[in-house]
């Protein structure tokens, strides 16, 4: 990325999904191509681990995920190179023997012109946070 396209870059987050012995579906990456389609988000990077029984994290290939998530095909090279093997091995400490991780780097795309805004009149994010859907339901009393 240029610099000045740097500039006008929205907020860039990234999630952490964990899958019980494998790579999940393909229903939550063609609701993500919906997002990217729609312009909401942009896939930064898109990768694949694996943490065994011995503790150790393996980074999966595309060609280990496709085999059982044809879906996926269309992310294949999302990689600005931001995502390194210390970064696997850090979601490889949250993650449970024999689980299966997607790390997700996106840009807020729909914030962008907002992010660009705060910018150029000097302001600056200092803190972010997310409260969990559940948390949201248990501090309303929903039962799930």
């Amino acid at each position: 990325m240029a610099d000045e396209e740097l500039l006008e870059t929205g907020p860039i987050d990234y999630i952490v999904l964990e899958y019980d012995h494998h790579i999940p579906n393909g229903e939550a990456f063609g609701e993500l191509l919906t997002l990217v389609e729609a312009g909401i988000v942009r896939i930064l990077d898109l990768a694949f681990v694996r943490k065994n029984d011995d503790g150790s994290v393996v980074a999966l290939s595309w060609q280990d995920v496709q085999g059982d998530v044809p879906e996926i095909e269309v992310y294949e090279g999302a990689s600005s190179g931001m995502l390194g093997q210390e970064d696997f091995d850090e979601v490889g400490e949250a993650l449970a023997p024999n689980a299966a991780a997607a790390i997700l780097v996106y840009e807020n795309v729909w914030a962008a012109p907002f992010a660009a805004a705060v910018r150029r009149s000097g302001g600056q994010l200092v803190a972010s946070g997310r409260i969990p859907v559940q948390a949201v339901l248990a501090a309303l009393g929903v039962e799930e």
